[in-house]
């Protein structure tokens, strides 16, 4: 079409690099909350502690959601196949998750209503699950990406899943779940002690470097298990990268090892998993310092350099089949027309501003350090 100014190929290529935007943002903002949820049983051991840990994320949890929600509406919207497959084929992973996401604001609204001890133990441990499982069963859902997913598309290119739900939790798949639970809980460590004062940042700073050396440790077994223990997938024939969107107009091969040629046709992006490794090391030193600007600024730097490497090594696959490897789905056969794409992209550069501006007005308003005493002069805490 004349009057886009950007090709087919070129927007293609933008909404690849958004969609990974949009992820790294969710989580870097509300992968701290999962976090905290994740830490609160082990780092605040009495009722004024856990309300402290509970006001940390409380004002900011529901605007760092933003991020999922327009994820979700990215791949909806700009890569319709993926997301007929993967919304499909994860039903009862994606249900999980919205459980335990609900349990959140639940819990955070009616454990403050009774004194009871046991009802506020009940709702502390809500509050853990709504952080740990979903920062698990996201990781999960990356390395059955990187492993294949049992799908197949018929003439009509009508998508059809032949897997379960307890076949996605495989011995690799749990690997990546660890590398997402940890990076996130390392990601949480850094804000509490950030935020909070006495043993509470004591026990955060202690569980994050755990977590941190945890997540290098998961990292890079992980990439040991790519290189030799994973069958990746490789397109095997010319791919027109303006071309119309039709999975079934190529030829794909797996072998052992193949996500790793990437590395070797661009190897400037070996910076991703060098950029996690980095990551996890600045984030160690930083909570061994108690140098709470370095420490945060290594948890980001892991969780970019960790998402990163998934991308970049899938690139250009977005969802590869396990069933039939020439029905995987790739940046060039599995998007939207160039005029949606381009119409989403004028509205995703009026709207994205607005989402960053407000979010950064929210975390100056909110920012200081959250102590029982800030908590018992405002009225509105949780």
């Amino acid at each position: 079409m004349e009057f886009i100014p950007l090709s087919y190929e070129t927007l293609r290529m933008v909404w690849w690099l958004l969609l990974g935007i949009l992820l790294i943002g969710f989580a870097l903002m509300d992968g701290y909350d999962l976090g905290v949820g994740a830490l609160l049983p082990f780092v605040a051991r009495t009722d004024p502690e856990r309300r402290i840990l509970i006001n940390l994320v409380g004002p900011t949890w529901e605007g760092n959601q933003v991020w999922l929600v327009l994820g979700g509406g990215a791949i909806f919207a700009a890569w319709p196949p993926l997301y007929a497959v993967s919304f499909s084929g994860f039903y009862l992973a994606m249900l999980v998750i919205l459980v335990a996401l609900i349990l959140r604001p639940v819990g955070f609204k009616f454990r403050g209503k009774i004194a009871d001890p046991r009802w506020r133990s009940a709702w502390d441990g809500a509050l853990f699950v709504g952080g740990a499982v979903p920062a698990l069963i996201f990781g999960v859902a990356v390395g059955n990406v990187l492993r294949g997913v049992p799908f197949n598309l018929d003439d009509t290119l009508r998508p059809s899943y032949a897997g379960t739900f307890f076949g996605l939790l495989t011995p690799f798949a749990l690997l990546c779940g660890l590398v997402s639970l940890s990076m996130v809980v390392a990601h949480g460590a850094a804000v509490i002690a950030a935020r909070t004062e006495g043993v509470t940042a004591v026990r955060a700073r202690a569980y994050g470097k755990w977590a941190a050396i945890l997540t290098a440790s998961f990292f890079a077994l992980g990439g040991l298990w790519v290189a030799f223990g994973l069958d990746g997938y490789s397109v095997t024939s010319v791919q027109d990268a303006a071309g119309p969107s039709n999975p079934l107009a190529k030829t794909v091969t797996t072998a052992t090892g193949a996500w790793l040629a990437g590395y070797a046709a661009r190897p400037w992006t070996i910076i991703a998993p060098l950029l996690g490794f980095a990551g996890c090391a600045i984030a160690w030193i930083g909570l061994t310092a108690r140098a709470w600007k370095t420490s945060l600024m290594g948890t980001s730097a892991a969780i970019v350099g960790v998402i990163s490497t998934a991308g970049l090594s899938l690139f250009p696959f977005l969802l590869p089949s396990s069933l039939n490897p020439n029905a995987s789905l790739t940046v060039w056969d599995a998007s939207s027309s160039h005029l949606t794409l381009w119409t989403m992209l004028i509205a995703t550069c009026v709207f994205l501003p607005m989402i960053l501006a407000y979010t950064a007005w929210v975390y100056r308003v909110m920012s200081g350090p959250v102590t029982a005493d800030s908590i018992g002069r405002n009225p509105n805490a949780y």
